[in-house]
């Protein structure tokens, strides 16, 4: 039995009704499924709130947990809610299925800080109001706690109506195997989250990282260069450079490539990402501190995300697509 496990088992005979917490984990797509497993695997008390017609109800059923075909009962049945459902929902869920249904005392938790930032949901006064957001996609979240290891995280307090919502918290990150150390429990706002998550993804870690290695593959092919071949060299061996810099930071990294690859970085790191590229940085960042993107996301229609679909496809190529299929790493 892994620590993690065993400091649950201790921790469950002294934390009192905080260790008999209900949880309402609200939607079952990656994140939400990976920690309703951990969750139950807890031995804490899960419910699943799903809408009716739900293509994620058999999946959860399968898992063998009590799933409720509409978000209204699940919240009455809950001392915690948990909003695992896509952000560009929250808003017009809350209104119409959580909200008339909240209890005094309820605890409400977000795994991104953007509908409260930003406004998009207004919680009574009488809940609490926290946030944990895991450094890891679902499928991680439920693998480390299956090997009993730890992700790191970030954790938040907006509201403390019952003054127990820090315990609260903790005691929800426990239950999902992150163990509640400095280094691995990091305080922020729902501010900074919110901004900083946003601004992480469009600038860097998607839209910036996919457009960089689409561009690079682009140049390469049209002068010549087979797709393969050039799919190998700008897209292939990231994950090597990444886990680098993670591990010994960017400095540590150049020490740790060929003098070629140093050189090149020296002369040409700035020239790709050059004063224009930091000056549209910039732009993005205050649009998404306005709560102009928040906006853009809460607004989302079925037939919205359909474009937004093609459009995404615009910012990749059939060539790509098919070097990626051809090397894709198994997991």
């Amino acid at each position: 039995m892994s620590a993690i496990r065993k400091k649950l088992q201790k921790e469950s005979t002294v934390v009192g009704s905080a260790g008999n917490l209900k949880y309402a984990v609200l939607g079952y797509g990656n994140q939400g499924r990976a920690l309703a497993l951990n969750l139950k695997d807890s031995k804490r008390g899960v419910v699943i709130g799903l809408p009716v017609r739900s293509k994620s109800i058999r999946k959860a059923l399968n898992d063998n947990f009590s799933v409720v075909e509409n978000v209204t009962d699940a919240v009455r049945k809950a001392s915690v809610i948990v909003f695992a459902f896509p952000d560009h929902l929250h808003a017009r869920t809350y209104q119409k299925d959580i909200l008339p249904n909240l209890k005094k005392g309820q605890t409400l938790v977000f795994l991104h800080g953007t509908s409260i930032h930003f406004g998009l949901i207004q919680p009574p006064r009488d809940v609490d109001v926290v946030m944990l957001a895991p450094h890891a996609p679902g499928y991680a979240v439920r693998e480390k706690f299956l090997s009993g290891e730890s992700i790191s995280c970030f954790w938040a307090i907006h509201q403390n109506y019952s003054r127990q919502a820090r315990r609260r918290v903790f005691q929800f990150a426990r239950s999902i195997g992150i163990a509640t150390t400095k280094r691995t429990m990091i305080k922020t706002t729902f501010a900074d989250e919110a901004v900083g998550d946003l601004f992480g993804e469009q600038v860097v870690l998607c839209g910036g990282l996919s457009e960089l290695i689409h561009s690079g593959f682009q140049t390469l092919t049209k002068r010549g260069h087979s797709p393969d071949n050039a799919y190998l060299e700008v897209c292939y061996q990231i994950d090597l450079i990444v886990d680098l810099i993670k591990r010994f930071g960017i400095a540590g990294m150049y020490q740790r490539i060929s003098v070629a690859a140093r050189l090149g970085s020296s002369l040409s790191a700035r020239r790709v990402i050059a004063k224009q590229t930091r000056k549209n940085m910039n732009a993005i960042l205050k649009e998404i501190e306005s709560g102009d993107f928040a906006q853009k996301l809460s607004s989302l229609t079925p037939a919205k995300l359909k474009r937004l679909d093609k459009n995404l496809q615009k910012l990749t190529s059939p060539e790509f697509e098919k070097s990626a299929r051809k090397f894709a790493v198994k997991s």
